[in-house]
C-alpha cells in the first residue's frame, strides 16, 4: 500500500473522538455490551489483580475482542487497524525490530504524511513502548489492533529469520548440534575402539566378556546405591501445598505447549486447561503447531478458543523438534514465567498458583519448577501398570531424593516452570537435543541456578503400546546419552562449574543409566546359572565369586521393587502393587530401545520420533483431574 493510499483510507478508519475519556466500562454500558452486574465484577477483579479493566474483560470473555476494540478505540479517542483490511507497511514495520514489537505489543502499521501510526494491543502501555523504540525522524500517533493482528503479522515478515534463530539460541559450546559433523579424529577413535572391541572379542572372549561384566556391575552397583541414597533421603512425608502468593499482582504466566499430529486430543485438551484456576487475565497459553502440521490446524481452526489461549505456528527449518518450536514461540510469550505442558497433559487445577507461590517466596536462584508425573491411564493394560510405576518410583521417590542431595535435577519435559531471566541467561533450550528437559537441568545447574521440585500432580496418557513405547523410550535414551556428552565434552571446566559432587552425580545419574540399558545383557546372563545351564565365565569363577554376583544381582532386583513399593504407597495408586515385581519384566524392553538409540545417534541423531496420544482413554470419570494437595492424594482411599 502506499502512503497516498493510506491517507485516503485513513478517515474511514474508526477513531471516534465524542467519548474520549469516558471510562471503557460506561461505553460498554451504554453501547448495551455489558451489564451492570459484570461490569461491576470485571472491575472488582481488575482492582484484586491490579490489572487494566479491559485485560479483565478480554479473558473472561464478557464481551467479543472486536467489540472491547472498538470501545478502547473511543475511550483512547484512536483509530483501529485491523489485518486484512489495512495490510502493514513495510517501510513502517521497519522502524522498530521485531522483538521490541513482541516485547511491548506493538507495530509500526502505516505512514501518513510526516507521522507513523503505531498500533498497540496494550495502549496503556503505550507510552512505555515507546520510550523502547529507537528515535523516529516523525511524529508517532498511536493506533489500536489485536495482538493475534500484531503476531501474526510478524510471523509473516520475520518468522523464517525468528525460526532460523531458534535453532541456534543456545551457544555451540553448550548444544549438541554439531553431533551430526564428527571430526576425522574423532570419527578415528571410535573406529579404533570398535575394532578394538572385535580384536579383543575374537581373540580373547573371556576376557571381553569380563571387561563388559566389570563395567556392568560397577554402573549396576552405583545407580542401585544411589536408588538407596535417595530413598533415604527423600521427604518422610508428602509436602502440603501452601497457599497463594503473597503478591497482591500475580505475574503473567505463559504455558506453552507444543502440538504436532495431536488432531485426535485437541478437545480435551482445552477442556484440562479451562480447570486451571489461576486469574485468566494473568494467564496466556500458546499452542505451538508445526507449520506442515495441517491435522492438528485443522482441530483448532474447528475448535472455540478461550480469550487467554493462541496458536502459534512454527515455520518450517532444518530440525523438526519440541525444544526449536519452544525457542520460536518463546518471542511470542509474555510472561515472567514459563511452564511446558504436553498435549495430553492434565495439570492440578491449583497448580499455577502454588508455582508463583512458591516463586514469590524462592531466593532468585531457584529458577526451575518441576512439578509431578503421573498417569490417568495406569490400569489399561500391564505395559501402562509398569509405566506407571516407573513413574512414581521417579517422581515421589527418586527426583525429591537427588533434589535433597543436592545433585542435578533431570527435568522431566512437562509440568516445568522456569523464570524468564534464567531460560535468556541459558540461550533457552537446544533445539537439536532430544531430552531437552534434562539437558536444560544440566544446564541451569551449571549456570548457578536451583531446581525444586513443587507438590503438584499433572496427569497424563500413559504410552501402552508395544512399538510406541520402545520408540519414545528409544528416544529418551539417545537423549540421555548425547546429554551426557553434551556436558562432558569438557570435563574440568564441567567439574568447575558443578563442583565435583554435582558433577558425579551427573555421571551417576545419566551415564550409568545409559551403562545399564546397554550392558543389561552381560547380567542376564547369570540367570543361566540360576536355572542350571553353563555360564561363559565358568572357568574363571569359582561359586564364592559367583555366588556374590548372583547375590549382587538379585539384590539390584530388590531395590528397584522396593523402591517401586515405597512410591506406590505414596499415592492414590494402591492397586498396582501387586505388578511392582513384574517390573524385572519391564526394565528389559529399555535394553530395545537403547540400541535402537544407539543406531540413531549414528544416522539420525537430531530425529524427534513423536509419540501419538489419543490412544488410552482416562480409567473413569475423574481419572484425569489431579487432586489439588499431593498430601491428601497420598492417603488412604
Amino acid at each position: 500500500m502506499s502512503q497516498q493510499d493510506a491517507i485516503q483510507i485513513a478517515p474511514s478508519i474508526p477513531a471516534a473522538t465524542a467519548r474520549r475519556g469516558m471510562p471503557l466500562g460506561r461505553i460498554l454500558l451504554e453501547d448495551g455490551a455489558l451489564s451492570s452486574e459484570a461490569l461491576l465484577g470485571a472491575m472488582a477483579e481488575a482492582g484484586r489483580l491490579s490489572r487494566p479493566l479491559a485485560h479483565v474483560i478480554l479473558a473472561e470473555g464478557l464481551v467479543p475482542p472486536e467489540v472491547l476494540l472498538r470501545a478502547q478505540a473511543e475511550h483512547y479517542g484512536a483509530m483501529v487497524l485491523r489485518r486484512p483490511r489495512m495490510v502493514p507497511n513495510p517501510e513502517a514495520m521497519a522502524l522498530v525490530p521485531p522483538d521490541i514489537c513482541l516485547t511491548h505489543g506493538i507495530l509500526p502499521w502505516i505512514r501518513l504524511g510526516d507521522t507513523v501510526v503505531v498500533a498497540t494491543a496494550r495502549p496503556e502501555d503505550f507510552e512505555a513502548a515507546r520510550a523502547a523504540m529507537p528515535e523516529m525522524p516523525r511524529p508517532v500517533v498511536m493506533a489500536l489492533t489485536l495482538e493475534q493482528d500484531i503476531h501474526d503479522t510478524i510471523a509473516e515478515h520475520h518468522g523464517a529469520a525468528l525460526a532460523r534463530a531458534a535453532e541456534t539460541m543456545r551457544a555451540a559450546e553448550d548444544s549438541c548440534r554439531d553431533l551430526d559433523r564428527a571430526s576425522p579424529a574423532a570419527i578415528a577413535v571410535a573406529a579404533l575402539f570398535a575394532i578394538g572391541c572385535a580384536v579383543l572379542l575374537w581373540h580373547a572372549p573371556h576376557a571381553f566378556f569380563a571387561a563388559a561384566l566389570s563395567l556392568a556391575l560397577a554402573s549396576l552397583v552405583v545407580s542401585q546405591g544411589l536408588k538407596i541414597a535417595a530413598l533415604v533421603a527423600m521427604p518422610r512425608r508428602p509436602r502440603r501445598a501452601r497457599g497463594e502468593a503473597p503478591s497482591d499482582v500475580p505475574p503473567t504466566v505463559t504455558l506453552m505447549v507444543p502440538l504436532f499430529r495431536e488432531e485426535a486430543i485437541v478437545e480435551a485438551l482445552l477442556d484440562r486447561l479451562s480447570r486451571l484456576r489461576y486469574p485468566k487475565s494473568a494467564l496466556e497459553i500458546l499452542l505451538v503447531l508445526e507449520a506442515g502440521d495441517e491435522r492438528t490446524k485443522a482441530a483448532l481452526a474447528r475448535a472455540t478458543l478461550p480469550p487467554w489461549v493462541r496458536s502459534v505456528c512454527v515455520p518450517p527449518g532444518r530440525v523438526t523438534t519440541k525444544p526449536r518450536a519452544l525457542n520460536y514461540a518463546l518471542n511470542y510469550a509474555r510472561g515472567t514465567i514459563i511452564g511446558i505442558l504436553d498435549a495430553e497433559d492434565s495439570p492440578a487445577p491449583d497448580q499455577i498458583d502454588l508455582v508463583v507461590a512458591r516463586f514469590s517466596r524462592a531466593p532468585a536462584n531457584v529458577a526451575c519448577l518441576q512439578g509431578i508425573l503421573d498417569f490417568y491411564n495406569p490400569r489399561a493394560n500391564w505395559l501402562s501398570r509398569c509405566f506407571a510405576v516407573e513413574y512414581v518410583s521417579w517422581f515421589r521417590v527418586l527426583l525429591p531424593g537427588l533434589a535433597r542431595l543436592g545433585f542435578v535435577v533431570p527435568l522431566g519435559g512437562t509440568t516445568v516452570y522456569i523464570r524468564r531471566e534464567a531460560l535468556a541467561a541459558t540461550g533457552g533450550w537446544d533445539a537439536h537435543n532430544v531430552t531437552e528437559d534434562a539437558d536444560l537441568g544440566i544446564l541451569l545447574a551449571r549456570r548457578g541456578y536451583v531446581t525444586e521440585m513443587i507438590p503438584t500432580v499433572t496427569r497424563e496418557e500413559a504410552n501402552n503400546r508395544f512399538w510406541p513405547w520402545i520408540k519414545q523410550r528409544s528416544r529418551w535414551l539417545k537423549g540421555y546419552a548425547i546429554t551426557w556428552w553434551v556436558h562432558n565434552r569438557r570435563p574440568v571446566v564441567l567439574i568447575r562449574e558443578l563442583g565435583f559432587w554435582r558433577f558425579w552425580g551427573v555421571q551417576a545419574v545419566f551415564l550409568t543409566t545409559v551403562l545399564q540399558f546397554v550392558l543389561a545383557p552381560v547380567l542376564w546372563s547369570f540367570w543361566l546359572i540360576l536355572v542350571g545351564l553353563p555360564h561363559p565365565l565358568d572357568g574363571l569363577l569359582n561359586p564364592t565369586a559367583r555366588n556374590a554376583l548372583i547375590a549382587t544381582f538379585l539384590t539390584a532386583e530388590a531395590i528397584t521393587v522396593l523402591v517401586g513399593i515405597v512410591a506406590v504407597t505414596r499415592t492414590s495408586h494402591r492397586g498396582l502393587l501387586p505388578w511392582v515385581p513384574t517390573l524385572v519384566a519391564y526394565f528389559p524392553l529399555g535394553t530395545i530401545a537403547i540400541y535402537r538409540g544407539l543406531w540413531e545417534i549414528v544416522t539420525r541423531p537430531f530425529y524427534w520420533d513423536k509419540t501419538q496420544h489419543g490412544h488410552s482413554v482416562p480409567d473413569g470419570p475423574g481419572a484425569d483431574t489431579p487432586p489439588d494437595d499431593v498430601a491428601r492424594e497420598a492417603e488412604p482411599i
